[in-house]
């Protein structure tokens, strides 16, 4: 997701997972031929409730991973690739969200001249420069970026192409108009969508996956992904103790079996990983009465019509996924611990650091590139109880009106890096750090007090562009430049250069 009023509190009570009622998952139970017939009878909010409650009902419980991929993504009324009716908008003041390229121009310009840094330091490459944006929203993070390296030439016309990874067919559209202006030619190939920008008559491609975008060892890819991660589907497990199977009942007649040996009294209980699984809500179950009560809400909104549940058991994800990492494996032992895993974020971080420093398969010759990440999400602990539900610039039950809400969860930093150095020695991790931070270091105030100046006699303008700057850097306790954080991966230089925004200058 991206917005911000992303940093909004979290909307789970500290515990509101672990209460999750085990065993009453919808696929853990036979349903009677009359209940499910009122389910199936049940008016559903969207289209994709019920192909959602449909898939349940066949496969049983789905894991909340698997929830939140149909929701955002789904074919059947997802939030990013389904939208219901004429004119629907998740960005801006008419949508659900605001993101900060939306708040200030200045975000985007100050992410323009980040990258100029980066180019410069990296020894002004005169061609092959890749400029690519995974979730580029309606474009306008990428119109202020490129408007902003316009004015630098040399880094202009190092860029063989701009990318677009978009899988929204709506996005995409609204990008075009912006980057390249209504009506401009569209061509297609295998790689995906092309056209030419209005900024130095750049092409622009648009595809649906990154895997699409040419990773080559003569290419210098520079990747910004701004509130990204977030919208990606997290898995969600709690350590329970490993239930003692109780001995089968003794035939009359057979031996006695030895009586079982007690574990010693210091002996360390058995745990095992349960997986946090959706199902639907019993029909006429009231927002008090469910699980999603413990969600943080307005009470008056209607029920929600699924719910968390704890698998009965281990599940094919949590015998594998909270097991990729020391610091989800410590955390076992100790009873009712849960662990938001996000395995995209991985697979991003792992593709974004092999195209910059190259894998041992694939080694680059010369090292370049950069990818800079801000999103929202704790420095340095495991983010739990994240998931957080937003319509119409309002907290919702992230379970209600499924494809019509947006759904985020924080995001691990720390696995973000974790990812990146053990997918590629030649890249370094630097970060993250608070937004305010970064976009002080990189100049905000300073900039906004040049375009305060240029208004002129306008003092509402004035004022409107020292609101935004605040608003980008507020440091409260649920400000943005506080809950957001900056992180960049670097061609690996053994320490010797920091970046700029990162307590670094310009070097060449």
């Amino acid at each position: 997701m991206r917005r911000a009023v992303a940093a909004a509190p979290r909307l789970l009570a500290q515990r509101t997972l672990g209460i999750a009622r085990p065993g009453s998952s919808f696929g853990a139970q036979c349903f009677s031929s009359s209940a499910l017939r009122r389910q199936e009878e049940r008016k559903w909010s969207t289209p994709l409730a019920k192909q959602l409650f449909e898939a349940i009902s066949t496969t049983g419980t789905v894991p909340l991973a698997s929830f939140m991929r149909m929701c955002l993504t789904g074919d059947v009324g997802g939030y990013y690739t389904g939208a219901i009716g004429e004119g629907r908008d998740q960005f801006g003041v008419k949508g659900d969200f605001v993101t900060s390229p939306e708040i200030s121009q200045i975000f985007g310009e100050l992410i323009g001249i980040w990258f100029i840094a980066e180019w410069m330091s990296q020894g002004r490459p005169k061609d092959g420069v890749q400029l690519i944006e995974v979730g580029p929203g309606r474009g306008t993070l990428m119109d202020d970026m490129l408007r902003t390296i316009s004015r630098f030439p040399a880094m202009a016309n190092s860029i063989e192409a701009v990318y677009m990874v978009e899988a929204s067919p709506e996005l995409r559209s609204a990008q075009k108009d912006l980057l390249c202006g209504p009506g401009t030619p569209t061509t297609e190939s295998k790689a995906g969508y092309h056209s030419t920008g209005k900024y130095n008559n750049l092409p622009v491609v648009w595809t649906q996956t990154i895997k699409s975008v040419p990773a080559e060892s003569n290419k210098t890819p520079f990747i910004i992904a701004h509130e990204f991660f977030d919208a990606l589907p997290i898995h969600s497990f709690q350590s329970t103790k490993i239930a003692v199977k109780p001995p089968p009942p003794r035939i009359p007649g057979s031996p006695v079996p030895p009586a079982p040996s007690k574990p010693p009294a210091d002996a360390t209980p058995k745990m095992e990983w349960r997986e946090m699984m959706v199902s639907p809500t019993a029909p006429g179950v009231s927002n008090a009465q469910s699980s999603s009560s413990n969600f943080r809400f307005d009470p008056s909104d209607p029920p929600a019509e699924f719910e968390l549940t704890l698998s009965s058991g281990s599940t094919r994800h949590s015998r594998y996924v909270p097991e990729s990492s020391p610091r989800y494996r410590k955390l076992k032992q100790s009873e009712g611990s849960i662990v938001e895993v996000c395995p995209d974020a991985a697979l991003y971080a792992a593709d974004f650091a092999a195209r910059i420093g190259g894998t041992e398969k694939n080694p680059k010759a010369s090292a370049s590139g950069a990818a800079l990440i801000l999103d929202y999400g704790p420095a340095d602990t495991i983010p739990v109880n994240s998931l957080r539900g937003i319509r119409h610039h309002k907290i919702v039950n992230p379970f209600s009106a499924p494809g019509l809400v947006d759904l985020s969860a924080d995001v691990d930093f720390t696995a973000i890096a974790e990812a990146a150095t053990l997918a590629s020695d030649g890249v370094e991790v630097h970060g993250p750090i608070a937004q305010a931070d970064f976009l002080e270091l990189m100049g905000i105030k300073e900039r906004a007090a040049a375009l305060a100046k240029s208004a002129g006699a306008n003092q509402e303008a004035a004022d409107a562009i020292d609101k935004a700057c605040k608003r980008l850097v507020d440091r409260g306790p649920s400000g943005m430049g506080k809950v957001y954080k900056a992180l960049a991966i670097l061609p690996e230089n053994d320490g010797q250069r920091r970046p700029v925004g990162f307590g670094g200058d310009v070097s060449s």
